[in-house]
């Protein structure tokens, strides 16, 4: 099922701003996934690349802080 938002577009409520984080976040693990893994690909078949694993490790922090934003930032919970 894919990720939608049903409603008027509002920049100003909380949860369209939160759902705009989720979505941004939901991108970022994508092109995590694909670049690096596409990276470890290459270097396992020809190119050896002797600063791979700093720069996975340093993306997968990046992308851990990301999500730490995303959980930090989420609207309270409305009754």
């Amino acid at each position: 099922m894919p990720i939608r938002w049903y409603g008027p577009a509002n920049p100003e409520d909380p949860t369209y701003r939160h759902f705009e984080r989720i979505v941004n976040l939901t991108l970022h693990t994508a092109l995590f996934a694909a670049v690096n893994s596409g990276l470890w690909v290459v270097q396992n078949l020809r190119h050896p690349f002797s600063h791979l694993n700093w720069l996975s490790l340093g993306w997968l922090v990046v992308l851990l802080a990301h999500a730490c934003a995303v959980v930090a930032l989420r609207p309270a919970p409305q009754p």
